[in-house]
């Protein structure tokens, strides 16, 4: 993915799968990439149109959230592009889990049936389905 230089851009940085340059003291331009990251490993093919769909879908859903709660965005001027105001995150994240990995394996494994407060039934095996998908809370890296 290409960067780019901004007018009175005075910072970039390169997460595992947004580009974010700082504009100012007030703006930040979000760019969506195709990259993947799993588990924390950004994988090395990328989706093509990811950055695309996951930026527009986005836009759209705090579009039309902001008269409950505002939000940073201004405007999306390209399908992979938000602009925004710079604010303070809240860093959570929500992990909708439909099969037994991962995080929730290593619980289930260790005798713990209950994930996040939802009863697990027993006698799962590491990668059965759920009997209907579980929202998981988590905090949000830095």
């Amino acid at each position: 993915m290409a960067t780019f230089q901004f007018p009175d851009q005075t910072a970039f940085y390169s997460g595992k799968v947004r580009d974010v340059y700082s504009i100012g003291s007030e703006l930040l331009v979000m760019v969506a990439s195709d990259r993947i990251s799993a588990f924390d490993v950004i994988l090395p093919k990328p989706i093509p149109y990811k950055g695309q769909v996951l930026n527009e879908i986005a836009a759209y859903m705090l579009n039309a959230t902001k008269d409950i709660c505002p939000n940073w965005l201004l405007q999306s001027p390209a399908p992979n592009v938000s602009i925004g105001k710079r604010c303070e995150p809240f860093k959570i994240e929500m992990v909708v889990r439909g099969n037994l990995t991962g995080h929730a394996w290593r619980t289930y494994s260790s005798g713990l049936r209950t994930l996040c407060g939802v009863s697990l039934p027993e006698g799962l095996k590491e990668n059965d389905f759920f009997p209907s998908p579980i929202i998981t809370p988590s905090t949000k890296a830095s």
